[in-house]
């Protein structure tokens, strides 16, 4: 059991786990998900990390639907921040304690500031990483807000 099924276990949040089997898609894990599971690609998020001002340790997480790229502008102002760029696969998994390709929103090691991409609030239920390759969790945006501290904000290209 991974930290973040752990967690919403502990706080008692209605979820529900999701595995399926990881192929080497070249559209990435996140539309691989969503294929695997028979969830259109706008409802399953990625969790994707970013370093501020040039700065590395310097972490935030955006959550964002699989079916859309990464705004890095749009991530540094939606973090108040001057400048965003991709984490260094590394440092996010020390972070987090995850595996680049299954890090999950929740039950991170060192808790980071995170924006989930407006879109979230059109769904009655996402899916998020569960932790691992192959595991999703899905959940309410409202309740994955409430556990991680999460703001909304525009985030996609």
């Amino acid at each position: 059991m991974t930290p973040a099924v752990q967690l919403l276990k502990k706080q008692k949040i209605d979820f529900e786990l999701h595995q399926f089997e990881v192929t080497d898609d070249s559209e990435g894990y996140g539309v691989g998900a969503a294929k695997a599971l028979g969830v259109e690609p706008d409802r399953v998020f990625k969790t994707l990390l970013v370093s501020f001002n040039g700065d590395p340790k310097r972490l935030g997480v955006c959550i964002l639907p699989v079916s859309h790229t990464l705004n890095l502008k749009k991530a540094a102002k939606a973090h108040g921040q001057k400048s965003a760029e991709m984490a260094d696969p590394v440092i996010a998994e020390k972070a987090t304690g995850y595996v680049v390709g299954g890090i999950s929103p929740l039950g991170q090691k060192k808790r980071l500031p995170m924006v989930l991409d407006q879109s979230a609030d059109g769904f009655e239920r996402i899916l998020v990483s569960g932790g691992k390759r192959g595991l999703d969790l899905e959940l309410a945006p409202g309740d994955l807000v409430s556990l991680t501290g999460a703001r909304l904000g525009d985030l996609v290209a």
